[in-house]
């Protein structure tokens, strides 16, 4: 029962996404009319007709009292609902399975946001461009749109249910130094410099390239004077990488809970007898019996599927469990990892316009043109390459122009009246000399004259316009500003015609990738489940059920690989247990999201059988722990803490480095699941010695 609506003050629906469950309950609610032969309104105008009092209400409120509400549950706690503006757009996340909470539908609406800038850029500073953008006249392109992003929050869903990756928005790096170095060294020579060779016939220049295995970045190479790629904008390539080509685990995952039902003997769990029955999920408490929980580390805990008859000419090994359960034949299992990396490789995707943050000329800039390469090299293992093009410095000349309408306007709002005073301040005067440069070089006639209305109203000495008059001028000089950059990027977009590199230079990319880890495929597929294991921390951490250590700084975490499916293994074995631990470890991550949120750094506090902890703390490039700080408490229904949604610790880590700009700060946060009979004092001593060996370990830096 889930929803998420982006629509106009006028209820004008711009974008939506459903779950089965709640188009099923619009159908019920739509269907139950007089006339059964009347045909049923389309799911967007039942979503419409069904929140336009919410929409109108809202937009009323803030209209008439400048203040309008952000959250709400309705009768009996059945649905729960946020709403959050982002200019003149509403975003709605509804939801009814009690599954979300406040703050993840917030953190929903805010990463739809996000994904909006990175696929239109700063043509989403313009209401009314955006919805041009998201709501197309032409039925069938407006429902690619809306098909593009309901994949890529479907896709955000389950990475953030299922990645630890996802659930504390950190890249997870696949660990293995010579491998990297491999990867590093073919990416530069092979990849980025056959590119940039023939970048004058191209017209693209390669700025990153790197390369994914599942969710796990596992090289990452950046041409000479390529700017820093953001924690946040290398998660969300992550994400789109994944949206296009899901991993063949998830793929089969989906596959599974769509075609098991419990119909007779189709899915039969494969136990040993135990004295102990258990009818449900493993208890928080912890009690189960010593059979039980060797069970969920042994072969038996596996799911057999018999065949509609038995085979009277099978073959090979075949083991009979007791109790009278069906065989299982071993040499079929050994095949089934074989089958799976003989699949066709996916064939590569369109490129796509993105847009990201970068440095252009030594400037700041936010949401930069690139020009994104997905080549897949096999299921789950990915190449991604990002380009610019020469234009990127006219990019950087419309931001500039933007940015300084903005502040303009701020300064209008605030009460700032035309005349000498307002003509005498530094950001007026750049801003004049900066469009007249621009409207002298590339500025059409509608521009031109919206630019000397302002100029006429803004200095004239005589007759000056007045500050709402000058509000209005602004307004539509930054609407010129943004179609001028819809025009130059997302009209040139390679799927739209734009320049591109040769197909045949994408294909021997692809191919020399393909040669180089040809002979470390089938490891890299095994890595990625097994990239860091709890095993090696136990002799030295004893109670210590799991951690995650993310480096803030980088945007980097480190955890022990687990998976709560029946189909993929871990050092919880599979089934109950890892969901248990699972779920622990989930939680955990959302308490410490809450009380961060209050202004909390160090959190603990016992569970049933666990004691959970959570630190964040700062660090000087030596390694030294810095003094704690007051952190700034945050109101419930601001952008919630993490990096995809508003890159909280950006700015955590912008607002302490206040105190010490001399030297470079970095923020860590360590998140422990012990059991409780580990006494606190020595849980807080196996933090810090924790903290201590793998900071050691992260101070490698990216490649």
């Amino acid at each position: 029962m889930k929803c998420v609506l982006v629509a106009t003050e006028g209820a004008e629906v711009l974008f939506y996404w459903t779950d089965e469950e709640f188009a099923e309950s619009l159908r019920q609610k739509f269907g139950q009319t007089e006339n059964e032969e009347e045909e049923l309104p389309v799911l967007e105008d039942q979503l419409s007709t069904l929140l336009a009092p919410i929409i109108i209400s809202s937009m009323t409120m803030l209209e008439k009292l400048s203040d309008t509400y952000t959250c709400f549950s309705t009768e009996n706690d059945d649905h729960l609902y946020v709403l959050h503006l982002f200019g003149e757009c509403l975003f709605i996340a509804i939801n009814g399975d009690h599954t979300e909470d406040e703050a993840d539908l917030r953190r929903k609406l805010c990463v739809l946001k996000y994904l909006f800038e990175v696929h239109f850029g700063l043509v989403t500073v313009d209401s009314q461009l955006i919805r041009k953008e998201l709501r197309p006249p032409d039925l069938e392109q407006r429902m690619r749109v809306w098909a593009r992003f309901q994949s890529l929050l479907g896709t955000y869903s389950h990475l953030r249910e299922q990645e630890q990756s996802f659930t504390v928005e950190a890249v997870e790096r696949l660990i293995h130094p010579q491998l990297c170095e491999l990867c590093i060294e073919t990416l530069e020579r092979h990849v980025v410099q056959a590119v940039n060779s023939r970048s004058a016939q191209s017209g693209e220049e390669a700025q990153h390239a790197f390369l994914l295995v599942h969710t796990k970045l596992l090289a990452f190479y950046s041409s000479h004077g390529a700017s820093t790629l953001r924690p946040a904008d290398l998660l969300a390539l992550i994400l789109l990488v994944q949206d296009l080509y899901p991993s063949q685990s998830i793929v089969d995952e989906e596959e599974d809970n769509a075609q098991r039902r419990p119909r007779g003997s189709e899915s039969i769990p494969v136990q040993r007898p135990s004295s102990t029955a258990s009818t449900g999920p493993m208890a928080p408490t912890g009690e189960s019996s010593p059979e039980t929980d060797t069970d969920s580390f042994s072969l038996p805990e596996e799911y057999f599927t018999p065949a509609p008859s038995p085979s009277e000419q099978s073959s090979g090994s075949t083991v009979w469990l007791e109790g009278g359960t069906p065989p299982i034949d071993v040499s079929q299992i050994a095949k089934e990892p074989i089958q799976a990396l003989v699949l066709p490789s996916p064939a590569p995707s369109s490129p796509r316009r993105i847009f990201l943050d970068a440095s252009v000329k030594e400037n700041y800039c936010p949401l930069v043109p690139h020009t994104m390469y997905c080549l897949p090299l096999w299921p789950d293992i990915n190449m991604v390459l990002l380009t610019k093009s020469s234009r990127t410095a006219f990019a950087l000349v419309l931001y500039q122009l933007l940015d300084g309408f903005s502040m303009l306007e701020k300064k209008l709002k605030e009460g700032q009246e035309a005349g000498s005073a307002f003509r005498s301040q530094p950001l007026v005067g750049d801003l004049r000399q900066r469009m007249d440069k621009f409207i002298k070089s590339r500025g059409g006639q509608e521009i031109q004259s919206t630019w000397q209305e302002f100029k006429t109203k803004a200095f004239s000495r005589s007759e000056p316009g007045s500050s709402w008059e000058l509000l209005q001028v602004c307004g539509k000089l930054k609407r010129q500003l943004c179609a001028i950059f819809r025009l130059s990027f997302l009209a040139t977009d390679p799927s739209r015609g734009g320049p591109q590199l040769p197909p045949h230079l994408q294909d021997q990319l692809q191919r020399i990738m393909r040669e180089k880890l040809l002979d470390w495929k089938d490891f890299l597929l095994v890595k990625s489940r097994r990239n860091v294991t709890m095993v090696s921390h136990l002799e030295d951490f004893p109670g210590l059920v799991h951690f995650i250590y993310v480096d803030r700084t980088t945007g980097q975490m480190v955890a022990p690989s687990f998976s709560s499916s029946e189909k993929t293994s871990s050092e919880l074995g599979k089934g109950p247990l890892a969901a248990f631990v699972k779920d622990k470890v989930w939680a955990l991550v959302r308490m410490a999201r809450r009380y961060l949120q209050k202004g909390c750094t160090t959190l603990l506090f016992q569970d049933g059988d666990f004691r959970c902890s959570y630190f964040l703390w700062f660090e000087n490039d030596a390694g030294h722990k810095l003094q704690m700080i007051e952190v700034p408490v945050l109101s419930d229904d601001s952008v919630p803490i993490g990096v995809l949604g508003g890159d909280y610790y950006r700015k955590l880590l912008r607002y302490y480095s206040k105190s010490r700009p001399a030297e470079a700060v970095r923020c860590y946060e360590l998140l422990a699941l012990h059991l409780s009979v580990i006494p606190t004092e020595l849980l807080v001593q196996q933090a810090g010695q924790l903290a201590r060996r793998l900071g050691e370990a992260s101070r490698v830096p990216l490649p």
